[in-house]
């Protein structure tokens, strides 16, 4: 079905930026400031949300901005797999929204107007990535995001937030430089074009060892996925305040990295050309060697929020995995994963944030008894481990299943080994968590008599996106009609 015409996805991608002045000039006033941003996150869903009945029925809107030269443009497009994400992204930056206010006003964070500036304009550049309709596009959005979210990974603007921001660029911003700018420039020199088809860009008389190594620099370059080696910017970010954590680094930024590889893999590569060379197995050790890495390294982490980052580390190379298997449960599961982590993920790390906002605390160690005095914070904890773990009742059980079968289904039974192993491995650096808070007693560096939930505001959203994660498991729409549109899509070409 061809395209339809419309400047509503400009609108999506858009709202957001148009809000930017209007936070500014209301800086002195941080109800009606707050109140411009909860404004263009809801009209950002309702448009996003708009899109949704005829990407549904099988259509797609196009929509060209500026044609640079032949074959290559600035152009948007929304097909089933870009709305996923952009339903997911889109609705979490207003819970996430609400969560910010209690976070930094709680803490009495300085420039907050900043900070709430910053965060559309990411926001913008996420839903530009989502809608892209070719390489050029996207490879704009991604760097657009990379200098939107340094002024929130450095929020705080002393030395270790300095330093991070430093290593946040160099990985991030060189790796895309370095390593995706070439290869897009070969592709199109190859190719004569940008435009992402799920028949794949490439002819079959391309050298194979020519079609590996672009390969390899598009997975690598997208750095924002987090796979090893390319991996210890994430940590390092963690530094910013967590409601930049939750969203930008549990939905947004590390996303919006898994799902330029994903649309890479299908829509400039093709999985029918992958199967024909084989090279769907390299990405697939590539992932997997991240997965258990990445797991093995967050059992060591005394610190809440650096374990988070480094299961996020691993949980990202979950989506790489899927869609690297080239079949079509694994795609799926790795699509259904983008939505089912983001939910479960957030809630941890609204956890986190919450619980540093009512105690002050950072370390696991001091969390002993932690339960019994802020019980729906650690309730909600409990939800989002299982969901990232992938059991019942959490979401997340959904899309490894998905991925499961995807190991199954192209007989790749060592990636089953592994998604079970990291599975347990994930099972082993949360359920500690919740053990030592509900049933640990409180010890001299444990909980005071007189602590209680965070605010509201901190508190809410977290109970919200734990309650979510736990209605995805009975109803995973419209996320799995998507995911299944698109691998219909994909196997059957555009």
């Amino acid at each position: 079905m061809e395209g339809i015409e419309s400047i509503r996805p400009l609108l999506a991608v858009a709202v957001s930026i148009l809000a930017v002045p209007l936070i500014m000039l209301s800086s002195r006033k941080p109800n009606l400031r707050e109140g411009w941003t909860f404004l263009a996150a809801g009209l950002k869903f309702l448009i996003v949300l708009s899109l949704l009945p005829l990407i549904l029925d099988g259509g797609s809107y196009t929509l060209t901005i500026v044609q640079v030269l032949p074959g290559l443009g600035i152009k948007l497009r929304v097909d089933s797999f870009g709305i996923l994400f952009a339903l997911v992204s889109s609705s979490l930056w207003i819970v996430t929204s609400a969560y910010s206010i209690g976070y930094m006003r709680g803490l009495k964070e300085h420039s907050q107007t900043r900070y709430f500036c910053f965060f559309a304009l990411s926001l913008s550049a996420t839903i530009g990535v989502a809608f892209s309709a070719n390489l050029l596009t996207l490879y704009l959005f991604y760097e657009m995001l990379s200098l939107a979210t340094y002024p929130l990974v450095t929020h705080h603007q002393d030395a270790e937030a300095r330093k991070s921001g430093r290593k946040y660029l160099a990985y991030i911003v060189g790796s895309s430089i370095g390593l995706v700018l070439p290869a897009m420039l070969a592709i199109y020199y190859l190719t004569g074009t940008l435009d992402f088809s799920y028949q794949g860009l490439f002819t079959g008389t391309e050298s194979p060892l020519v079609i590996l190594l672009l390969l390899l620099l598009m997975i690598f370059g997208f750095a924002k996925a987090g796979i090893m080696p390319f991996h210890s910017w994430l940590p390092a970010a963690m530094v910013a305040p967590t409601p930049v954590s939750a969203l930008l680094h549990a939905v947004a930024v590390v996303k919006v990295g898994v799902f330029c590889i994903v649309r890479v893999v299908t829509g400039v590569f093709g999985v029918q050309f992958l199967q024909t060379l084989q090279l769907g197995t390299v990405l697939c050790y590539i992932a997997a060697f991240t997965i258990i890495t990445a797991s093995l390294i967050a059992l060591a982490q005394d610190n809440l929020k650096a374990r988070l980052a480094f299961s996020t580390v691993g949980q990202l190379s979950y989506i790489v995995l899927g869609v690297a298997l080239l079949s079509p449960l694994g795609i799926t599961g790795g699509m259904l994963h983008i939505a089912m982590h983001a939910f479960g993920k957030i809630t941890l790390f609204f956890c986190a944030g919450a619980i540093f906002v009512a105690t002050g605390f950072k370390n696991i160690s001091q969390l002993n008894g932690i339960g019994r005095k802020m019980p729906f914070t650690m309730g909600a904890f409990f939800v989002g481990s299982m969901s990232v773990i992938g059991v019942p009742p959490g979401g997340g059980f959904i899309s490894k299943w998905f991925l499961v079968l995807g190991t199954i289904e192209s007989d790749q039974w060592i990636m089953l080994v592994v998604l079970l192993v990291s599975s347990i491995l994930n099972a082993a650096y949360f359920l500690p968590i919740v053990y030592r808070a509900f049933f640990h007693p409180p010890g001299e560096t444990g909980i005071s008599t007189g602590m209680e939930e965070a605010p509201s505001f901190c508190l809410i959203p977290l109970m919200f996106t734990a309650f979510c994660s736990i209605v995805l498991l009975f109803f995973p729409q419209p996320f799995y009609s998507l995911a299944e549109q698109s691998v219909r899509m994909i196997t059957q070409g555009w």
